[in-house]
């Protein structure tokens, strides 16, 4: 039989590890991070880890994992959640999988994609194409090859760019194409999808506010340090608020132009990561105070399916 995990998903900042927390707690479960930047050691601050009585009440898994001066990847991650969920299975919990990055969660439910390894030679020519006419034409003609996985990805996510064009120019076949057919798989779990959302003014406020209080729980220091101690190139500092400090930093912007640009960038990531969610008919959408009713979705899943 397929083992029965609980997904909690949504963009950033609708309060995504509260909601996963209350609801560990309730049904004696424990917590997989969905999250591609919460992976990172020494990266806490802009990658707004779960607070120290958040994982003391509830114990998380996949988090601080990875050295920044290493890779990570979505096949990683699915080899290390299946391990954690064997895990908490074996103990007798119920495996919750929480966070943002919604190819993980799909890599985890159907397995990893069957696209084509790195290729050296064609990742020359693109980063050859990138100095000669910027990061801006490769997105644009992302966007004419395969306008679904150009609306994902940020103008300036020079590594999803990259695989993204690198993917069309090994196979002829657009990424989204790709991660159609493989939507189509096999079920590795059986999976309540529970999405956590809110109006979208109240979300910009939230995401304003975060980014504020980033700054002031010393996001720039932290950023000061690890540069210092892994240099600008490393994966993490491609992450949206770490990419804008940096160049804050390195003396291109103020503070202040830092701090909008941020809830500018985080405010376009939300509505990318929504635009991935939405697509997936079988989320159940909540507000993340509506932990009665989503209380009784997951009661009603867990009875309904046998355990394996």
């Amino acid at each position: 039989m397929v083992q029965k995990i609980i997904i909690i998903c949504g963009p950033t900042c609708t309060g995504k590890t509260a909601v996963g927390v209350e609801l560990a707690k309730k049904f004696h479960g424990e917590i997989v991070s969905a999250d591609s930047q919460q992976v990172w050691r020494g990266f806490d601050v802009g990658t707004a880890k779960p607070a120290r009585d958040e994982r003391a009440a509830v114990p998380h898994h996949l988090i601080d994992i990875a050295n920044p001066s290493e890779r990570f990847d979505a096949a990683q991650f699915v080899s290390l959640a299946d391990s954690a969920i064997a895990d908490i299975v074996s103990r007798g919990r119920v495996p919750f999988v929480v966070g943002g990055t919604g190819m993980y969660i799909r890599m985890l439910l159907h397995g990893v994609c069957d696209a084509p390894p790195r290729d050296d030679d064609v990742r020359v020519e693109l980063e050859a194409e990138i100095a000669e006419r910027g990061l801006p034409a490769l997105h644009a003609r992302l966007a004419e090859v395969d306008p679904k996985t150009a609306q994902a990805i940020s103008p300036n996510d020079r590594t999803r760019i990259v695989r993204a064009l690198e993917i069309y120019a090994l196979t002829g076949e657009a990424p989204s194409e790709l991660r159609s057919a493989h939507g189509f798989l096999e079920r590795r779990y059986a999976a309540l999808k529970i999405g956590i959302n809110m109006p979208r003014e109240t979300l910009y406020e939230r995401i304003n506010h975060r980014c504020e209080r980033m700054i002031a729980e010393g996001l720039v220091v932290e950023v000061k340090l690890l540069l210092g101690k892994h240099g600008p190139g490393v994966q993490p500092f491609s992450a949206v608020g770490y990419k804008e400090i940096l160049s804050h930093v390195g003396g291109s912007l103020d503070l202040a132009e830092t701090v909008e640009l941020m809830k500018q960038s985080t405010r376009r990531f939300a509505k990318r990561q929504l635009t991935w969610f939405r697509a997936d008919p079988e989320i159940r959408w909540h507000a993340p105070d509506d932990i009665k009713a989503i209380t009784t979705d997951i009661l009603n899943f867990l009875q309904s399916l046998p355990s394996s």
